[in-house]
């Protein structure tokens, strides 16, 4: 399928993992995509492999001017821009509620909020009457509850999909569509890259994590990045034209409920208590 030939595109934290599958995604149904990183070398060379369907701009996510710098050149060379996809992201500060500054919680909003703000904010102006247009953000399953991550990125990402719903009010009179994907357990360098793992080390705490994905949702193997990209080119393409402000969850129902509800080795509370009563019924027979 061609669905987006004709279309520009723009993918942030486009050089790696979820980012770089949404780039060649797009590419590979037609799109012209600006693929924008703060990794030079990665993103230099995905537009280098592409015949010129990829263009590599350098963008600092958290430099509102960086981002305006990267949409008004998308616009300049594509004509307009048709898709956004505002992914670029990291694991942001760790610390607890109660032990976090001020500056790791504003260093994490810049980040993972406010950089997708300004996505919106200065991609839409290229976007406006442009048939089928369509901005997709990267929220999380930790927008939807606690447990999943640490606290300000979920706090985060949460923020993410409340700013996907107002936004599609803003700007449905432009005829621009505004959705999120929540992504579940996705095996990327997210993981790795927001531990203090020594670069030695790395491939084997990958090894790990994709060992535990495989097994921490109902379907029985990792999420990968192309699963991401897939819900992408959905939001993306004029199949979804009747949604706007909602999200997509793809997480290999992470969220379907607690471990035992999918796990029959994983004993629910119902059945301890249960186990609890024949094991006293049976104390009382002897």
């Amino acid at each position: 399928m061609m669905r987006f030939a004709g279309k520009v595109a723009v993918v942030t934290g486009a050089a790696s993992g979820i980012g770089k599958a949404a780039v060649l995604k797009l590419a590979g149904e037609g799109a012209h995509v600006f693929a924008a990183d703060i990794d030079e070398a990665g993103g230099r060379a995905l537009a280098e492999t592409s015949n010129g369907k990829i263009d590599f701009v350098r963008c600092d996510v958290t430099e509102p001017a960086d981002i305006e710098a990267l949409m008004n050149a998308a616009a300049a060379r594509g004509g307009g821009i048709d898709i956004v996809f505002n992914n670029a992201g990291a694991g942001g500060d760790r610390a607890p509620i109660d032990e976090i500054t001020p500056e790791g919680w504003d260093r994490t909003m810049d980040l993972l909020l406010k950089s997708v703000a300004m996505g919106i904010r200065y991609a839409s102006v290229h976007m406006k009457g442009r048939s089928g247009a369509s901005i997709i953000n990267t929220a999380s399953v930790a927008a939807l509850g606690a447990g999943y991550s640490p606290t300000a990125y979920a706090v985060a990402k949460a923020g993410v999909l409340h700013l996907t719903k107002v936004s599609a009010t803003d700007l449905a009179r432009y005829g621009i569509r505004v959705n999120a994907i929540c992504p579940g357990f996705i095996n990327t360098d997210i993981f790795t890259s927001s531990l203090e793992v020594p670069e030695a080390s790395k491939g084997a705490a990958k090894a790990i994590i994709a060992d535990m994905s495989a097994h921490a949702q109902p379907v029985a193997r990792g999420g990968q990045p192309e699963d991401i990209a897939n819900a992408v080119a959905y939001l993306a393409s004029e199949e979804s034209s009747f949604m706007t402000g909602t999200h997509l969850l793809v997480d290999g129902g992470l969220t379907i409920g607690q471990r035992h509800a999918w796990d029959p080795e994983t004993p629910g509370l119902f059945d301890a208590l249960t186990q609890m009563e024949e094991a006293a019924r049976a104390g009382a027979g002897a």
